[in-house]
């Protein structure tokens, strides 16, 4: 059986109408899969994400996706000052986009600052 055998068999089982569907039917199915495995829980993370920065107050602890921890000092638009430290008795702050945080901390968890 050479190979244009085998494509006109494939071709010729094709082209009833019922069967073109159920040869279709395993990539839905696949598809279908792929949305409620895959892009609906990473939708669903990015609007809590969104959610959780859009909340950010001054006094927040936070860790950023840099893995850096600190206290919210000061919250503008786009950015964020974090309080990460002291030295010499003077506070170390650091300036940041608000979509830096990836984690909110629970309060009085930092109690170094």
């Amino acid at each position: 059986m050479s190979l244009s055998d085998i494509s006109l068999t494939v071709v010729a089982q094709t082209a009833g109408g019922g069967d073109a569907l159920m040869g279709m039917l395993p990539i839905i199915l696949m598809f279908v899969i792929l949305y409620f495995l895959m892009i609906r829980p990473q939708m669903k993370k990015q609007k809590e994400h969104r959610n959780m920065v859009a909340a950010l107050a001054k006094g927040d602890e936070v860790i950023t996706a840099g893995g850096i921890c600190g206290k919210v000092i000061d919250v503008k638009d786009n950015y964020i000052t974090l309080e990460i430290g002291s030295e010499a008795g003077r506070p170390v702050e650091v300036t940041m986009q608000r979509v830096a945080v990836s984690t909110l901390l629970p309060k009085g968890t930092l109690k170094a600052l």
